[in-house]
């Protein structure tokens, strides 16, 4: 959300009339977009020894201009010399513990209003994925734009960069927005499922605020992203359950975006894993996508950011609606309460002969940027054949 607590006045929930636009059948062929100018070209796979592909998810690191940008909602005792820096060493510092598959930025990557350029600003967030050869994707969020690059030239930055598998969007489609592509994630080489994409990513542009003038407020996903979303997920589940070997389930599919849809105000303490501790900063009016999601039948979960010191995970219709919580040091925070990531582990199916299968569960953990750089909140998001479930901590909690 703003590198300043400012909140917008909402509206009540409207209901709104999705005109369904036909957006051509070359949407789901073209999900993946251009991806021009990165340099990762190998495909994303499961590891052979353990079975697993890890992801970190970082949102909003509010980046601006390096060590001359200072720190918000930070102790007494951390200003000084607190900066744009503290987020790069926390980068360096959760890539190393956790040796991720992947990285995803989740939108807000740079604060763009106190961003001298925002293209060097890009450049500098995002230097120690590259730094450290670490392939990762992006979205934008909605302060992204709000300097020296319009919400199209900062996302084709992003697409541009070196190890990015980030894309502007579906070739030969119409589509609101910059940043709408998918991922597909092999099972491990040399397996009947190594050429089949066993997990599936897709990555949207949620907006930034509505320009209906009637409506106040966010942005939203629009109905041009939810049709290519649902002939994407149509085509890649036909694919997997058709093609040889066939499989009787869909593959798995996670979802990351920027803004909360409103259903992420469904839960209580009592039902979900992490904290709230802010209001639900999503769209004043529903546009549908948490129906979109649930009618496609492969999401198992939505990882979003934006509201900074919200951490939580809560399960909605089957699908787990997940906060990453706040990164960057820019940010707004809250002062004491550690800048965090969110981590999740897939882990493949082992059949008796030791061949490595499709996706058995799916797990998450938060990782703290304090001085043990804690482990927090580790619960499994999807399991094959049973709900997902809470872990406790070892103090006994649930969260």
């Amino acid at each position: 959300m703003g590198g300043r607590r400012v909140r917008i006045r909402r509206l009540p929930l409207l209901l709104m009339t999705l005109f369904l636009a036909a957006a051509g059948g070359a949407a789901a062929a073209k999900g993946k977009g251009a991806h021009a100018g990165g340099t990762s070209t190998s495909r994303l796979r499961f590891r052979r020894e353990s079975g697993t592909f890890k992801v970190v998810q970082v949102a909003d690191m509010h980046y601006a201009d390096g060590r001359a940008t200072g720190c918000e909602d930070v102790l007494p005792s951390q200003v000084a010399g607190c900066s744009d820096l503290n987020t790069t060493a926390f980068l360096y510092r959760v890539f190393r513990a956790e040796d991720p598959d992947l990285v995803i930025f989740t939108g807000d990557n740079i604060y763009g209003a106190d961003s001298t350029d925002a293209a060097k600003s890009m450049d500098a967030a995002i230097a120690p994925a590259i730094d450290m050869k670490l392939p990762w994707a992006a979205v934008i969020g909605n302060h992204d734009q709000e300097g020296t690059l319009s919400r199209e030239g900062v996302m084709r930055h992003l697409v541009g960069m070196k190890n990015s598998l980030s894309g502007l969007n579906p070739e030969g489609v119409e589509i609101d927005g910059y940043g709408n592509y998918n991922l597909e994630v092999s099972g491990v080489e040399g397996t009947s499922l190594g050429e089949k994409s066993v997990l599936n990513l897709y990555f949207l542009d949620s907006g930034d605020y509505s320009t209906v003038p009637s409506i106040n407020g966010y942005g939203w996903i629009k109905a041009s992203q939810q049709v290519w979303f649902q002939q994407t997920s149509s085509s890649l589940q036909r694919k997997y359950m058709n093609e040889t070997p066939k499989q009787k389930e869909p593959a798995p599919g996670l979802v990351f975006f920027h803004i909360p849809l409103p259903e992420f105000s469904s839960f209580t303490a009592s039902n979900f894993t992490g904290v709230k501790q802010e209001g639900i900063s999503s769209a004043s009016i529903n546009s549908g996508f948490f129906s979109s999601m649930v009618e496609a039948g492969d999401v198992k979960a939505a990882f979003i950011g934006h509201d900074h010191i919200n951490d939580f995970c809560g399960k909605l219709s089957g699908i787990q609606l997940c906060y990453a919580g706040g990164f960057g040091y820019h940010a707004y925070g809250k002062a004491g309460w550690s800048r965090r990531a969110r981590v999740m582990s897939v882990q493949l199916e082992k059949t008796d002969d030791g061949e490595w299968r499709g996706v058995k569960s799916i797990k998450t953990w938060k990782r703290l940027d304090d001085p043990h750089l804690s482990t927090i909140d580790s619960e499994v998001l999807w399991n094959r054949g049973s709900d997902g479930r809470r872990k406790k901590n070892p103090d006994g909690s649930g969260s």
